[in-house]
């Protein structure tokens, strides 16, 4: 975007809600004169709804009787077998670190959901934000157009306060972006209430918002608390991203046909593009969730019956859209800065139940990073033959977390306040960063 391309309209709409021109202008100019430089740091998370089997993934067991049918395949990485189901994945191990030692004490979905999302148990009055939000608030841009946190297909219904911005408030809410597909198969995703009512005009728009402004000036100057200010904030950033051509980042269709076809022609695979197009945009945290095999809304990895034939078909979901990720990522000099995190509430139990289904396990199971900040083509922790239980380097949850902030240059010790004045921690008190993985 260049000074020249920059309307008198998009000038007054940059203006709305009580923040004066003067104070924009400067902010504007700084954007152009960094437009051409790379991003900086991002995160993708790969959110998989229910609790994804260990055993059918990244951590399989041939020839134990809790292994199953599942068969493991060798990787680009001598030594390191995954799950038959994977075999893209399986040429992309260099960029991965696979983490086969997660332990929670946490079998339910609403509390783990919320444990692995914010680092924090689901306990007293105070609600923490999802590391979207902690990420998105702690690597965000000053006047970007594009919100820090964009939420692709999430399903919600089992831990809604895991999705949100907790104690942060609403101006670092994530951006809910839900896929539409039509009738011939074609994904697309909408941003709710982004154009304006075709009744108005744009000066009318103008004038509206700038009522809106004086009442929330209004309103703060009796109030000048925190949650009218991240009020004002959200429609702010709001009116911004409105009036900006980064919104273009939701046309899907200007990409190439046969890269869409990669990555998959459905809900999970074509929003992973989304989330490469939004970080080459600048925003700092994506995350894309895979709850079912059409994109339906629900806990998809929640295998209790069927889990072998259930898992297969959402890896031939997942395995299309990771891959060519990683690998869109590396091409466009955007993997080194862009972290990439694989994981779901909890894992599977190694017991296969009679429903040849595998339940609710969160004593040892599977998470991986990849990506910028991360140290490849390798193994932490392991359990046990059977699978029952952790055998070397068992991984917490808030060590899980202080290791995603050090991969995207963050101290996990740096605090915010919360609504009571109260500093909190990225990462939760006494939580270790695993130094192994990192670069």
């Amino acid at each position: 975007m260049t000074m020249q391309r920059i309307s008198r309209r998009r000038l007054s709409g940059l203006s709305l809600l009580g923040a004066s021109l003067s104070g924009w202008l400067p902010r504007l100019a700084a954007q152009v004169q960094q437009s051409g430089q790379r991003p900086g740091r991002s995160c993708i998370l790969l959110w998989m709804s229910g609790g994804p089997s260990q055993m059918e993934t990244f951590d399989p067991h041939p020839g134990h009787e809790n292994g199953g049918p599942t068969k493991s395949i060798e990787t680009s990485v001598p030594g390191i077998r995954i799950a038959e189901h994977l075999p893209k994945l399986a040429s992309q191990m260099q960029d991965l670190a696979l983490i086969r030692s997660m332990t929670t004490k946490e079998g339910d979905h609403t509390r783990a959901t919320y444990y692995l999302r914010t680092g924090y148990l689901p306990q007293g009055p105070l609600t923490y934000p999802a590391l979207g939000s902690l990420v998105g608030r702690a690597l965000q841009v000053e006047g970007a157009d594009l919100p820090a946190c964009i939420s692709i297909n999430p399903f919600r219904a089992l831990s809604p306060a895991a999705f949100t911005a907790g104690f942060l408030g609403p101006a670092w809410s994530p951006l809910v972006v839900a896929s539409d597909t039509n009738a011939d198969g074609d994904v697309s995703f909408q941003v709710r209430n982004l154009k304006s009512a075709a009744r108005l005009s744009g000066g009318q728009v103008d004038e509206r918002l700038r009522l809106l402004g004086v009442l929330e000036q209004s309103f703060l100057a009796d109030r000048p608390d925190a949650p009218g200010r991240s009020h004002l904030q959200s429609y702010e950033r709001a009116v911004r991203m409105m009036r900006s051509e980064s919104v273009e980042a939701f046309q899907l269709e200007q990409e190439d046909e046969v890269l869409r076809e990669a990555y998959g022609r459905n809900p999970f695979g074509q929003g992973c593009l989304l989330a490469r197009r939004l970080v080459e945009r600048g925003v700092p945290f994506v995350e894309v969730s895979l709850s079912g095999l059409a994109g339906e809304a629900g806990p998809g990895w929640d295998t209790h019956a069927d889990n072998f034939k259930a898992v297969g078909d959402l890896c031939g979901v997942l395995d299309p859209a990771w891959s060519t990720l990683l690998t869109d990522l590396r091409q466009r000099g955007l993997l080194e800065n862009t972290l990439v995190i694989w994981m779901g509430e909890f894992g599977r139990t190694p017991k296969i139940n009679d429903n040849s289904g595998r339940d609710h396990w969160p004593g040892s199971w599977s998470a991986v990073l990849g990506g910028g900040g991360i140290r490849g083509g390798q193994v932490w922790g392991s359990v046990s033959e059977d699978g029952m239980e952790v055998r070397e380097n068992p991984v917490r949850v808030p060590d899980l977390m202080a290791t995603i902030c050090r991969a995207l240059g963050l101290d996990p010790a740096a605090t915010n306040l919360s609504s009571i004045g109260r500093p909190i921690p990225l990462a939760d008190h006494g939580a270790v960063a695993i130094e192994q993985l990192l670069v």
